[in-house]
């Protein structure tokens, strides 16, 4: 069943956040997107011109269009509009229990300008009552209290105070809820680009599609972070401010099931690496890693990778298929009868794997990698 997906939000017109940055995200990620339009908007990657909010009556009807005749599996939620499309959505969202409901309080644009009012922040509480998850950034978070565990208690929400906004070369995502551990932190890199538009929505959405999925939240939060920054890696470089990131190039980064593992990286020897290189390079493949002279990894469109190695162990090729769990997919075939030369392990490279061979003897690694395989921190600009 394709995983369905209710965004509620407003519309940009440069395509970088809002009901666009979700249907991208939704559908890279296998979901369908359907959307109640809040508010409509002229703006571009330097600002917003002006917004347009949708008449209340107008939101409801789209949302009782869709679910009365599709269905829903999750909700999302983004810039709302006004306070009384906030408590009309909220009291119709008491009509779907059961369903999921990421809620992205959404106030001000990335270029600084107002998206929600004092009245419409207030009627937040409502649905912040409706919500499994609320995903403020850190200006948010402060509009609304400052305390995400007050948060929590207050409406039996769970909350993902997203650390973008903090100074330093680092971000930390921190993760609050109700009904797992009491929090979760996740800490990365900042990677230094200016395609920050649409970041909060992409988030919002890739975790209502885990969710949807019947991922577990923490999963949810980690799968949609590695989507986020894998966007923001593949960005196209449009306008000339906080640019669009580039959904629409994640490719091969995500396995949205639990047990259909993903072909996405072969490795085959080699004996001379810098021979092999310069055939590989000439047959279009783009140079990603270099580890002269023992490894060397490439990236093909559509976002495979394909890498040559002259490290003894590597005496034929070696499958790779990524998996959505490698733990649980592991424990699923050893329960069928198959038998793993090599138990689950993280790996200095930054993949968690395991091996098996096939009945013919070829060498077959499972393996989880997200941002790792073509985004490492040692990767080069095609040698």
């Amino acid at each position: 069943m394709v995983p369905r997906i209710l965004i509620i939000a407003g519309s940009d017109s440069g395509g970088g956040a809002g009901i666009q940055a979700d249907i991208k995200t939704v559908t890279m990620l296998g979901g369908h997107a359907m959307t109640a339009i809040t508010a409509i908007t002229a703006q571009n990657t330097q600002g917003v011109d002006a917004v347009h909010p949708i008449p209340t009556e107008m939101v409801i009807a789209q949302i009782d269009a869709v679910v009365r005749d599709i269905g829903v599996d999750a909700v999302k939620i983004g810039m709302i509009g006004s306070a009384r499309t906030a408590l009309a959505v909220a009291d119709k969202l008491g009509e779907l229990p059961g369903i999921p409901v990421v809620f992205d309080p959404v106030m001000v644009a990335t270029s600084g300008a107002a998206l929600a009012d004092g009245a419409t922040i207030a009627a937040f509480e409502r649905l912040m009552a409706r919500a499994t998850l609320v995903t403020p950034n850190l200006p948010e978070l402060e509009a609304l209290g400052g305390d995400p565990q007050a948060i929590m208690r207050a409406h039996g929400c769970a909350v993902l105070v997203k650390g973008g906004h903090a100074e330093g070369g680092e971000i930390t995502d921190r993760l609050f809820s109700p009904h797992g551990p009491p929090e979760i932190d996740w800490t990365d890199p900042r990677i230094e680009t200016d395609a920050t538009h649409g970041t909060g929505c992409t988030l919002a959405s890739a975790i209502a599609c885990a969710l949807a999925a019947e991922w577990e939240l923490p999963e949810a939060v980690a799968r949609a972070r590695r989507f986020v920054r894998i966007a923001m890696r593949e960005a196209p470089g449009l306008g000339r401010g906080a640019g669009p990131m580039g959904q629409q190039n994640v490719r091969l980064d995500f396995n949205t099931s639990f047990f259909e593992p993903m072909l996405n990286q072969v490795t085959v020897p080699a004996k001379d690496l810098a021979a092999s290189e310069r055939f590989y390079r000439l047959l279009g493949l783009k140079q990603v890693v270099r580890a002269t002279p023992r490894y060397a990894r490439f990236e093909a469109e559509g976002g495979a990778t394909f890498s040559i190695a002259t490290d003894k162990g590597y005496t034929a090729p070696v499958i790779y298929f990524e998996c959505g769990d490698l733990d649980v997919t592991v424990a699923y075939l050893q329960q069928q009868g198959l038998r793993f030369e090599r138990e689950p392990r993280d790996e200095s490279w930054g993949w968690r794997e395991a091996r098996l061979r096939d009945p013919a003897g070829n060498a077959v690694c499972l393996y989880q990698a997200g941002e790792m395989r073509r985004f490492p921190p040692w990767r080069i600009d095609d040698a």
